[in-house]
């Protein structure tokens, strides 16, 4: 009996899906758990199993929007079972004399197209490229990814279409004209429109202010270098700095409850927990995955925890559960050279650490000059729940921590 391959259902509050990539070819074998085509909601971007074995007949387009519960492939279990049987050779006596038809142009970039990976098609779709024009290097001809990136190269552009004056409106008009101009024109993803969203509903709904400090990540960095060889060799993780300052801010929250809390309405929602969101960059976007009970961990568990977490979101294997009920977040934007911003809150949450590049500076310690690795480190928070002193205060605790590790060590 075929099987539907729908989209699923990954939270209350999604009720379609973007089927953003296939995984396979239409008509491929596949067997239960291979990934047929990559889901993209509001959320998360994830790969989707084909939960049988079968060959595979897609139902709709790769980019088509797809409610939950709608079909996007039927997997046929006697397509891999029962594979056409090659046809019995003629003799010579009974070979027909009908000459082949010939083949036109149309009909062969029509054959062309549809041999095409799901790959090359998106590339010559996002490129407005018919694929007659491409010379094909593949077997018989196909057209490969390769080859459209060569006649890109070249420069080769398509014909532009005539326009119709009674269709299109000058914006339509400027906007093909830019295009044709060496501009492109793209569709924001799900994610993207999403995470544009909650930035926009954190500046308009909460009374966000930054407030700075300055860490010396001295006696941080000797202690990683005391012992990352022999922490790794216990553990099998390597040792991280987001673990000391995940860990940091796990007792400053504890000594500053607000910013750990949430407004809901005229409430305030205070939590016995600790969620920590760790934001990681992915190439389709920002995620913020969450370590749950963050005061229960040590420092492997914070550092195996975010490993894990950032693979998975790098994969796009990320859960909604993943990515729920944090109640604060860290974001680090000195792994791509940041020395200091001003990070936008993860609503409902009231605050956000962010990290930035440690760079060596001359510090006046104790009477003398001194060049010293330092760090900026901010504080976003909610002012309509969290004063100012209370955030002053919650990056003091910080740097006390990271300045004198041990500290933590002895539950100081």
């Amino acid at each position: 009996m075929p099987h539907n391959l729908v989209i699923p259902a990954v939270g209350e509050s999604i009720t379609e899906g973007i089927v953003a990539r296939f995984l396979v070819a239409d008509g491929a074998i596949v067997t239960d758990a291979t990934p047929v085509f990559e889901l993209e909601t509001d959320k998360i971007s994830t790969e989707v199993q084909a939960g049988a074995a079968g060959r595979v007949k897609f139902q709709v387009k790769e980019g088509d929007t797809v409610p939950v519960g709608g079909v996007v492939a039927v997997i046929d279990p006697a397509g891999a079972a029962s594979p056409p049987a090659p046809a019995s050779p003629a003799k010579p006596s009974e070979t027909p004399s009908v000459k082949a038809p010939a083949i036109s142009d149309t009909s062969k970039s029509a054959a062309k197209n549809q041999t095409l990976s799901p790959a090359v098609k998106k590339l010559v779709a996002d490129n407005d490229i018919p694929p007659s024009q491409i010379e094909g290097t593949g077997k018989a001809g196909l057209v490969t990814k390769g080859d459209v990136l060569a006649h890109l190269a070249k420069g080769v552009a398509a014909p532009a279409p005539a326009l119709a004056a009674t269709a299109e409106s000058p914006r339509e008009t400027a906007l093909e004209s830019r295009a044709s101009s060496g501009g492109t024109r793209k569709r924001m993803s799900a994610l993207r429109q999403r995470i544009a969203q909650r930035l926009v509903q954190a500046q308009h709904t909460a009374a966000i202010l930054t407030t700075f400090n300055e860490v010396d990540m001295s006696a941080c960095m000797d202690l990683r270098k005391r012992f990352k060889e022999e922490f790794e060799k216990k553990h099998g993780i390597g040792l991280g700095f987001m673990s000391f300052f995940t860990a940091a801010a796990v007792k400053a929250l504890q000594k500053y409850p607000l910013i750990n809390s949430q407004i809901d309405g005229t409430d305030i929602v205070s939590f016995d927990h600790i969620h920590v969101g760790v934001a990681v960059g992915t190439e389709k976007g920002l995620v913020v995955p969450v370590l749950r009970n963050a005061q229960r961990m040590g420092f492997a568990d914070i550092e195996r925890s975010i490993r894990e977490a950032a693979a998975k979101a790098r994969d796009g294997k990320l859960s909604l559960d993943d990515m729920q009920g944090g109640t604060f977040t860290i974001t680090n934007g000195g792994v791509y050279g940041s020395l200091m911003s001003t990070p936008i809150i993860n609503p409902p949450q009231s605050g956000i650490l962010g990290m930035h590049a440690i760079k060596e500076r001359p510090m006046a310690v104790n009477g003398q000059v001194v060049i010293r690795p330092m760090m900026y480190i901010a504080l976003s928070y909610d002012h309509r729940i969290v004063d100012g002193s209370e955030a002053v205060g919650f990056l003091v605790r910080i740097k006390e921590l990271i300045e004198a590790p041990e500290k933590m060590l002895l539950g100081l």
